[in-house]
């Protein structure tokens, strides 16, 4: 990067952090650092909800999606407004009214101490996982910028984030999302003009797209329904509305950022707004995904877009075999561009025929293509066996770098460390909050101080900032990471949405009953998903409608406890 690109970088980082920092001052009380004494406006609170699910695996995982299979995965999102509305009818209201802390509180009010605990222990379990590969996204921007190991950057970018997080709390993520969101919206909108200006002059935005998508990728919305298939319409507005449901209403990340609105109608205005905002704003960067991916066609890719694994190779015994990879893979790029050209042609000329004709050439020219990079990471591993071979998450991080103007690759940069740290500040917080308010208060020390619970909430946020950055240690193994965060949370979340549901909606039914159906169905579920009994996204229908199904029937093998279905004060 040019100092251009370092000055913008640093200088974003460390005003969002100061900012942040100055915003959080004069927090000395457990109810400010976990929930911002419940004062942040309805914008506070969308901005803030967005942030923390927008992670830097959105930036940088979900544009490489797209160049590499398409805009299937917006379908994704198809249940996310319908989510909102749920959520705000039913769990917005009822969390408001009792000013609990966390989601998991009212289970102990509604059941008892034990299926708080686990659907706490659950939420622990997914939200640390996860959260490691938040984390691990941006170090691979390091590690590829400067030609560091990856493990070296994924311990800085943690430590940066637990250090203003510790300091500040809530408050402190909560404002800083806001910056980081605004300048997250500019930053997405200038790349998208730019990659435009960086295609050939006679390709315009329409004949890229119209190009994209005779290749495969502007494959948005499929009305199919395959039980296999993780991205349909149905998948998406089912699995996906069940999921986010899931997410929004049980997942503490998620509820703890709108429990900090200053009133209920705060909060359900923010969440409103987020879920009319989020599919136009994941749309988007797919969309440059698939730009990126039409520039390809013009501009010859590197054989392999991760710079890190491919510098080790170049230095390696095997450089020789590389050169000989690299000028087939010209050869056959040079061979496209013809195919290509005469694609062009053809879409000037509206010629069905030969635009038909050449979508199998092209294809064909893919898979050749796809051929000669396999021959590039066998060669990897046979020169590191640990060596990461997959670079979805390094194709728009690749691009970034090497084509767009000095400053502003220091700001898209900076947008995905935003990103990074707005979600990762917001997981550490509710993995802080879960542990002190659900465990550690409840089972370990119960009547400490608020000053001791405020302390024991900045211990607890270290501890879990260390066991994440252990976790992004090993995230290079999972492949795409966007993916692999929702395939980890459709393991959970279902489970925790049907305990709430029953808690919600079947009065008659006892602590019991569903934390017995709780425990068999999370160990179905995780049945099903090893070994890929159907696509992921219906896991969380499944996990949900196994609750609430294997509850009624243990409540209907119990005899009736009185007031099982009363909600009793904690103690």
């Amino acid at each position: 990067m040019s100092n251009l690109d370092w000055a913008v970088l640093i200088s974003t980082l460390l005003a969002i952090v100061l900012y942040g920092i100055y915003k959080s001052r004069g927090t000395q009380s457990i109810d400010g650092f976990l929930l911002g004494n419940r004062s942040m406006p309805w914008y506070s609170v969308c901005l803030s909800v967005m942030a923390t699910q927008a992670s830097a695996i959105t930036f940088l995982s979900a544009p490489g999606l797209a160049y590499a299979s398409g805009m299937s995965f917006v379908q994704f999102y198809l249940g996310l407004p319908l989510a909102m509305i749920v959520l705000c009818i039913t769990f917005v209201p009822i969390f408001h009214r009792l000013k609990v802390y966390t989601a998991y509180e009212y289970l102990e009010q509604r059941f008892d101490l034990k299926t708080r605990a686990l659907t706490a222990f659950l939420f622990l379990i997914q939200r640390g996982l996860s959260t490691g590969i938040t984390i691990y996204a941006p170090a691979i921007i390091l590690s590829a910028i400067l030609n560091l190991n990856p493990t070296i950057t994924t311990i800085f970018i943690g430590t940066l984030v637990i250090v203003y997080t510790v300091y500040g709390g809530s408050k402190a993520v909560s404002y800083t999302q806001m910056l980081q969101m605004a300048i997250i919206f500019f930053g997405l909108f200038v790349a998208g003009l730019v990659v435009v200006q960086l295609l050939p002059s006679n390709v315009g935005f329409g004949k890229a797209i119209s190009i994209a998508g005779k290749m495969g990728r502007t494959n948005a919305i499929d009305f199919t329904f395959d039980w296999d298939n993780p991205y349909t319409v149905w998948s998406g507005l089912i699995g996906g509305f069940f999921l986010q449901l899931s997410y929004f209403g049980t997942d503490q990340s998620q509820v703890g950022r709108y429990l900090t609105g200053a009133s209920v109608g705060q909060s359900r205005m923010g969440l409103l707004m987020n879920g009319l905002v989020k599919i136009p704003m994941q749309f988007l960067i797919l969309l440059i995904g698939v730009l990126v991916f039409a520039f390809y066609q013009f501009n010859k890719p590197p054989v392999f877009f991760n710079s890190f694994e491919l510098n080790k190779l170049e230095k390696s015994r095997y450089q020789g075999d590389l050169k000989a990879i690299n000028a087939e893979y010209s050869t056959v790029f040079k061979e496209k561009q013809q195919e290509l050209e005469k694609l062009g042609i053809a879409l000037d000329q509206d010629d069905q025929v030969t635009i038909d004709q050449q979508r199998l050439v092209l294809k064909e020219a893919d898979d050749k293509a796809k051929v000669i990079r396999k021959k590039a990471t066998d060669l990897m591993l046979k020169n590191d066996p640990k060596a990461d071979i997959n670079d979805n998450n390094y194709i728009f991080l690749s691009f970034v770098t090497e084509y767009l103007p000095k400053g502003l690759i220091g700001l898209l940069i900076a947008i995905i460390f935003l990103a990074s740290m707005g979600s990762t500040a917001s997981a550490l917080n509710s993995l802080a909050s879960t542990s002190v308010i659900d465990i550690y208060k409840r089972l370990v020390h119960k009547n400490g101080t608020d000053q001791h619970y405020l302390k024991a909430s900045r211990m607890a946020t270290f501890f879990w900032g260390f066991i994440c950055i252990l976790m992004a240690l090993y995230a290079s193994k999972i492949g795409n990471l966007i993916e692999a965060v929702n395939i980890l949370g459709s393991y959970i979340y279902g489970t925790i949405l049907g305990v709430f549901l029953v808690a919600f909606y079947l009065r008659q039914v006892n602590g019991r009953a569903v934390f017995m159906a709780a425990i068999i169905t999370e160990i179905i579920v995780c049945i099903c998903g090893y070994q890929k009994v159907v696509a992921y996204l219906w896991l969380n229908v499944i996990g949900c409608l196994l609750v609430v199904v294997l509850a009624l029937i243990f409540q209907l093998f119990q005899k009736k406890t009185p007031d099982s279905g009363e909600v009793r004060n904690l103690k």
